[in-house]
């Protein structure tokens, strides 16, 4: 539905969707980070991780605007979440092999 939808409502939807992800991940994945890290190279796992995290925004960003010109907006939203469900499926795969 907010796929297809033109309607606001389903803009601020998709907005206050987005906002929730950002408030249950940013402070999890900063914890993360803090908690891995060696103490004396905590700052440069920080910086690390905040150069892997805008090259993967700048690549992701880079792929959706290609599809977008090419496919439309649906097929993009579309294909973002065909890209999420890849990853959760590579995530499970990972988690059952490692044990």
């Amino acid at each position: 539905m907010l796929v297809r939808s033109n309607h606001w409502t389903w803009g601020w939807a998709g907005i206050s969707l987005w906002g929730l992800h950002m408030a249950m991940t940013q402070g999890l994945l900063a914890t993360m980070v803090a908690d891995t890290a060696p103490t004396e190279l905590r700052g440069t796992a920080f910086g690390f991780f905040n150069l892997a995290s805008g090259v993967a925004m700048l690549m992701a960003s880079l792929i959706a605007g290609l599809l977008w010109d090419h496919f439309g907006a649906s097929f993009t939203f579309v294909a973002g979440g065909a890209f999420g469900c890849a990853a959760l499926a590579l995530i499970w795969i990972y988690g059952r092999f490692r044990h």
